[in-house]
């Protein structure tokens, strides 16, 4: 294996997260975006500070582009082709249809559609009934099943909780080792001040149309074994790769706003192009200001939480960043110190982007997904680790630790091992800058925390780097 300093030339030594020593025995050059700093701020060298402002890392290969694509034609199938397992799940529900004479329409919507179409698997099988409540429906089947010898693996009813975006109460049931929820069509009037609607029993079109994206709002009639499209272009947008809204996206965003997120998630996920009437929308003040007034913090958390440890977590805050929402959901205390540049997201951007390149290089099967989310986390917030502000006793605080605790509502150690890992920020440049320098370099310059003769030791800086390295590493473990 060759050495990381023969592994990668860099451009410039920058704060990159390493959690192997480790890399591929090819040498390869890393690519990386470049930012630059605003006229009237200094980039800082590391034992540099300027007053007033949040030191920024010299990294002048660093730019956000915020690239939005064009997505190709994506492969969609004609028709849904059902496992093994599906079809004894919708068998059972139909006969408990034909046993009680019921009229009732049958429909899996939503996500399971979707990505059954993109000919993925899912285990989210969602059923929409047209008139009948989910729970009716559990007894029904129960009751057919109790006549064939059968019985239900789990029950479960799940009572409304609006806060927690359940809007109406969905029945459970476990068949074939998988769980399966019913819940009636609706269609949803929203209030000017709340995300949270009022519902009523709709038709299977204004449910279609109440859905955040028109990919999302498909159906799979198992009655008829019939994908239908009451909006009329979701298989089109979904063929074409388009982040649409089924109605007018300013109204569907102000109705409720954490569809600009799902939008984002999305559009990210699935490498989708967000259309452009859904861009204006989602950056207007008036959108950005219901996001901060109506939705939870812990929800805007749970969005951001997927993203970052999705597929695309650069495309999804690139496009964050692109539609002006970055300090709407990394939302700050008042009178931070050092000031925050405006600009500072493009940076935050950019060191994720470098990161995530990093662990694609060294491989993802050498991380978890929680250290991968931890690396990436540190990675995004690294320009704002000097920055702080003072609580009720004055005690001075991390915005870093805000940002996790409050504005997302996340664990507090996971505020506690990003800190961290940007205490340890400084020592892992110097060694990083070691390892690529063929000079003579005092231990002294840097405390280390354990004694070391006052000497050059060159011959010694390897060993010696290598197992810091590793411990830094094991930060994220």
């Amino acid at each position: 294996m060759l050495s990381l300093n023969n592994a990668i030339k860099l451009k410039a030594k920058a704060p990159l997260l390493l959690h192997s020593f480790t890399l591929p025995t090819t040498k390869i050059t890393l690519v990386f975006r470049s930012v630059s700093t605003p006229l009237n701020e200094t980039a800082l060298s590391l034992n540099t500070t300027t007053p007033n402002t949040i030191p920024f890392l010299p990294s002048p290969f660093l730019r956000c582009r915020a690239a939005m694509t064009t997505a190709a034609c994506v492969q969609v199938k004609e028709q849904i082709e059902l496992t093994e397992t599906e079809k004894k799940i919708f068998d059972r529900l139909l006969n408990t249809l034909r046993h009680f004479n019921l009229q009732t329409q049958l429909r899996v919507a939503g996500g399971w559609v979707r990505d059954k179409l993109l000919g993925k698997e899912c285990y989210d099988i969602d059923i929409a009934l047209d008139n009948m409540l989910g729970s009716e429906f559990v007894d029904k089947v129960q009751e057919y099943l109790s006549t064939t010898g059968e019985v239900a693996q789990g029950l479960a009813v799940i009572p409304s909780n609006p806060e927690q975006s359940k809007h109406l109460e969905t029945a459970r049931m476990r068949l074939f080792d998988l769980w399966i929820d019913f819940v009636n069509l609706r269609c949803e009037d929203y209030s000017e001040n709340s995300r949270i609607p009022t519902m009523k029993f709709g038709t299977a079109e204004e449910d279609a149309y109440r859905r955040d994206l028109t990919i999302n709002s498909l159906f799979y009639n198992i009655n008829t074994n019939l994908v239908e499209d009451f909006t009329k272009r979701g298989l089109e947008d979904l063929k074409f790769g388009r982040i649409v809204t089924p109605l007018p996206p300013k109204a569907t965003f102000l109705d409720d706003p954490l569809r600009v997120l799902r939008a984002i998630r999305f559009g990210a996920r699935f490498d989708f192009t967000l259309d452009e009437e859904l861009k204006k929308a989602a950056a207007c003040d008036d959108v950005k200001t219901a996001l901060a007034a109506k939705i939870s913090r812990e929800r805007i958390g749970t969005e951001i939480d997927l993203m970052i440890s999705g597929n695309q977590p650069v495309k999804a805050i690139d496009y964050i960043c692109d539609l002006t929402l970055f300090w709407v959901v990394f939302s700050f205390p008042p009178k931070v110190e050092p000031a925050v540049s405006e600009e500072c997201y493009r940076l935050s951007a950019a060191y994720l982007d470098a990161s995530w390149k990093l662990i694609q290089l060294i491989g993802c099967s050498n991380f978890d997904d929680e250290q991968r989310r931890l690396c990436l986390y540190s990675a995004l917030f690294l320009p704002l680790r000097s920055a702080a502000y003072k609580d009720r006793k004055d005690k001075k605080i991390p915005v870093v630790n805000y940002i996790f605790r409050d504005s997302l509502k996340r664990k507090a150690s996971d505020a506690d091992t990003v800190m961290n890992i940007h205490k340890s920020l400084e020592k892992f440049l110097y060694l990083i800058t070691s390892l690529l320098s063929n000079e003579d370099i005092q231990l002294t310059e840097v405390d280390w925390g354990r004694e070391f003769d006052d000497v050059p030791f060159t011959s010694k800086l390897r060993g010696f780097c290598l197992e810091k390295l590793k411990i830094f590493g094991g930060l994220l473990c």
